[in-house]
């Protein structure tokens, strides 16, 4: 009697392509992508509830690799070695594009569509994220009082006190400039670190000098626009951030209970480098 049942197709692997596993690491071996790809628990069981979660993770995927960068260059141009940190900047703002962008995304969830689930979140909310804290007290915007929502956490706490209360990389960079035999006052240079950074004189005296100056402080000025693009690209974040939630809650209390859009308004006017934008008008 005729089998006609079809005959299972042998699979036969392209030539050169290894295929024996048992003991060898794989690729999602490498990335963990079981613990990666099962990391996404959704609350309510709600369809779009798997977006605003991939959202976030990937946001704090890209904040840990800019933290990465960031702490490298602090430690490059410590070091006076500027050429290194230029790279790894670069790099930051390249990244903080596709942060920008996942707002886009983030934006095709309706109000609707969040309400459905917005329960589910309780009091977490993005406000808590410390690695965002982190890159702001990185990029020399401190505030001791955000560390009261960490207080729970020991361990965390610790970090961010001691980033807190370390130089960030405008006060790193504006230490290159006194080196190089710029005047600037000492109250800029040795100062109360967990402090957010006030604008002064000398520090704008110092990048003008700079700025006037290019071919003799070629790898400051360098430096000083890598720093820009970063402010530049934050500020573009920041923006895309608050209309983002305007958009889908309007002006309703975060959850953690931020103040919300108003808040996020606030701090659009604040500038990390402060002396790189006020140079512009005195060139």
């Amino acid at each position: 009697m005729t089998d006609h049942r079809p005959k299972q197709r042998e699979e036969v692997p392209e030539e050169g392509i290894h295929t024996d596993f048992s003991r060898e690491m794989t690729y999602g071996d490498y990335l963990q992508l079981d613990r990666i790809l099962n990391s996404q628990q959704r609350l309510s069981g709600h369809h779009d509830e798997m977006l605003f979660i991939i959202i976030h993770q990937v946001s704090e995927l890209w904040m840990k690799l800019i933290l990465h960068e960031l702490e490298a260059a602090v430690t490059s141009i410590r070091k006076d070695d500027l050429e290194p940190a230029f790279k790894m900047l670069a790099r930051v703002s390249r990244i903080q594009e596709q942060l920008i962008q996942s707002w886009e995304v983030l934006s095709t969830l309706t109000p609707s569509e969040y309400m459905q689930f917005r329960g589910k979140l309780g009091h977490s909310s993005g406000f808590q994220s410390y690695q965002n804290r982190l890159i702001e007290f990185a990029l020399g915007h401190k505030n001791r009082r955000v560390l009261a929502v960490y207080q729970h956490e020991p361990e965390l706490y610790r970090r961010l006190e001691k980033a807190l209360n370390e130089p960030g990389i405008y006060d790193v960079s504006i230490q290159s400039l006194a080196a190089r035999g710029l005047p600037v006052d000492s109250s800029c240079l040795e100062r109360d670190w967990s402090e957010d950074y006030r604008p002064h004189p000398s520090v704008e005296a110092a990048w003008l000098a700079v700025y006037r100056d290019v071919k003799k402080y070629w790898d400051l000025y360098e430096l000083a626009e890598k720093l820009m693009d970063i402010e530049d690209r934050q500020q573009q974040w920041r923006y895309n951030h608050m209309k983002t939630v305007e958009r889908i809650i309007g002006h309703k209390q975060g959850t953690g209970g931020s103040a919300g859009v108003s808040y996020l308004k606030r701090v659009l006017d604040h500038r990390f480098f402060p002396e790189l934008w006020s140079l512009r008008t005195q060139l």
